[in-house]
């Protein structure tokens, strides 16, 4: 298998009619469609399928059908599943010049000072953040302003970035957190191939409904299917849940503009998971973890090699678990006949190890992994997740699940009525060995 760097992210494309695009969710979360592919018992490749199998013979791919409203059915009794429960902030504020014309600011992350998301979200009065500009070739100099229901916001220029500018805020009344300002005065982002404009019901639409932690410019959509319902029939099934964080930036969906991997580069974010949550994990490994959405399966994946950062150095600063995008493909060519292939097992304990020792209750750092055809999967069965663009470095995580299986995957369902991207329809997706 090559290094995924030298991918073609051309190797990645299909035809998505317009159409085929939910520009709204349904009603009820969970009558969403649900495409199951594999699963327990079935070895994998495109074996020829009978009619009576319950699998789709005609393209001979194992494929069958339900609703997110019976996945429990669909689901291992013992297995865990893994959610991310960051939740969408109200990143877009409208901003006015001295001069009447509107700013639309777009919070990405906060500056580099801030150890976290969530510290700087809690800042009074004043807070540094990157942003994307709109209409900045008219924004000179000086400050511009945003006022409602009795709250008063500056923003200021404080540097051109690459890609962005450093904007520090600051508002009246002081006592009021970041998170708080954004909840009063700014607007849901939708995903920008949705084509409009965000309504009322898309603040409780766009949001899972155990969304916890301020943070997100994107939804885990994978978890807008699920409802307390849902988590009955798991529960009456002895599934479990799990929680981690990964806080979405506005690079999920940043395109891939490179002929080739390799001249891309993945956008970092903060993950945060409690010692908890690693001690859930450690215990459930072996019989079973599914994650919910690509980027609980990122911090998972991210999760097993940090855990063998610390084997190699159980001393390892906390400014050094962060995970790069190569990261664990170079580890993993090193190790190569070298050392040991580390379980997960083996990882998790050794995270465990390392949090004890530096009494850390949780493990909070960035994450840059990419996992594409090549990778080899350390944690998980399985994957709970939407259908996603063409030549996207999410197309690129469903192709290392299910091989070249995707694009049947990918006819089926859009042959089929499923409705794609944030707020279409879903699928599990059982790991190919």
């Amino acid at each position: 298998m090559k290094h995924p760097s030298n991918l073609h992210i051309e190797d990645f494309n299909y035809e998505l009619p317009n159409e085929k695009i939910a520009k709204y969710p349904l009603e009820q979360r969970d009558q969403s469609k649900l495409l199951i592919y594999g699963g327990p018992g079935f070895s994998g490749g495109l074996e020829p399928q009978t009619s009576d199998s319950g699998l789709n013979s005609t393209n001979q791919t194992p494929i069958r059908e339900s609703i997110y409203a019976n996945i429990a059915d669909e689901l291992p009794q013992g297995s865990l599943l893994v959610f991310n429960d960051t939740k969408v902030v109200e990143a877009r504020l409208l901003f006015q010049k001295p001069t009447g014309g509107a700013i639309e600011l777009f919070c990405l992350e906060p500056a580099d000072q801030y150890a976290d998301i969530t510290s700087a979200m809690l800042q009074k009065g004043s807070v540094q953040w990157k942003c994307l500009v709109g209409g900045a070739k008219k924004w000179k100099e000086g400050a511009v302003v945003l006022e409602v229901e009795g709250l008063k916001i500056l923003a200021n220029k404080v540097e051109i970035l690459p890609d962005c500018f450093l904007i520090e805020f600051s508002w009246e009344p002081a006592g009021l957190s970041f998170a708080e300002v954004l909840h009063m005065a700014g607007d849901i982002p939708l995903p920008p191939y949705l084509n409009r404009e965000t309504e009322e019901a898309d603040k409780e639409r766009y949001q899972t409904i155990y969304a916890k932690h301020d943070g997100s410019v994107a939804a885990p959509t994978a978890g807008l299917h699920f409802t307390e319902n849902v988590f009955a029939q798991l529960e009456q099934k002895q599934i479990q849940k799990g929680y981690v964080t990964l806080h979405v930036g506005a690079g999920t969906f940043k395109p891939v503009k490179a002929a080739q991997m390799k001249d891309h580069e993945m956008h970092a974010e903060f993950i945060d998971v409690k010692k908890s949550t690693i001690e859930q994990l450690l215990a459930h490994v072996s019989k079973g973890i599914i994650a919910v959405g690509t980027t609980s399966l990122r911090t998972l994946e991210s999760l097993y090699w940090i855990g063998v950062k610390t084997i190699h150095n159980p001393s390892l600063a906390s400014a050094d678990l962060a995970v790069s995008q190569w990261e664990p493909y170079e580890n993993a060519a090193e190790n190569s006949g070298k050392k040991k292939e580390y379980s997960a097992e083996e990882s998790l304990t050794a995270l465990l190890q390392w949090m004890d020792k530096n009494n850390a209750e949780r493990i909070i750092t960035k994450t840059q992994i990419i996992i594409a055809p090549g990778y080899t999967f350390r944690m998980i069965r399985a994957l709970v997740t939407n259908f996603h663009q063409p030549q996207s470095t999410l197309l690129l995580l469903i192709s290392a699940i299910v091989g070249d299986d995707w694009r049947r995957i990918y006819e089926y369902a859009l042959t089929h009525d499923y409705r794609f991207l944030s707020y279409g329809d879903g699928s599990i997706l059982w790991v190919n060995k």
